[in-house]
């Protein structure tokens, strides 16, 4: 099982750089960049609501559920 993380498909939807996301979300670029790749341990709550309010999405638009 994997949790795949589909950032960059929604900014591309959007069309948003990395840069302007995160000055928005409060988050350096270096952090969105480990979320972007999927090498996050872990995403705040707060990080998340700030994605989706920032995306205009839902949660299950960034972060999708794949069984191997």
């Amino acid at each position: 099982m994997e949790i795949l993380v589909n950032l960059d498909v929604m900014m591309a939807r959007r069309k948003i750089s990395s840069n302007e996301l995160a000055e928005r979300v409060g988050i350096t670029p270096a952090n969105l960049s480990i979320l972007k790749t999927g090498k996050a341990k872990a995403i705040r709550f707060s990080t998340l609501m700030a994605l989706c309010r920032e995306l205009r999405c839902q949660p299950g638009d960034i972060l999708e559920y794949k069984e191997n």
